[in-house]
């Protein structure tokens, strides 16, 4: 199982071809925030995400659509979302999909951020 720590999640930026996927709702994001470069892609939309056109996934989220072979790094509210999220990748043939454990949870600890 491919999971990655606070520290990999940190050095995304440096990163250009991983994408972080955050699949909590857009009303959680509004109270916590959202870990930088952060894609927001909720749960129940994901799949259908999965199978956009390129042209209508970079409309929706103003990036190109990750290709099976890109990393993908799903992250929720403190985890259990994005290891479901990290399953449907690979069932939709990502093959290089992780999943953040900690999550925002442990972002915002680590940043020192408030916590919602």
């Amino acid at each position: 199982m491919a999971t990655v720590t606070y520290e990999e999640v940190k050095d995304v930026p440096n990163q250009p071809n991983t994408f972080v996927i955050d699949v909590r709702n857009k009303d959680e994001l509004a109270r916590t925030g959202v870990i930088p470069g952060a894609i927001s892609v909720p749960m129940p939309d994901l799949e259908a995400a999965f199978q956009m056109s390129e042209i209508d996934f970079k409309t929706a989220f103003n990036r190109d659509k990750p290709s099976t072979e890109t990393v993908l790094i799903f992250s929720c509210q403190a985890g259990g979302r994005a290891k479901r999220a990290y399953d449907l990748a690979l069932a939709n043939g990502y093959k290089n999909a992780k999943y953040y454990p900690g999550s925002w949870t442990e972002w915002a600890e680590k940043e020192g951020l408030n916590k919602a």
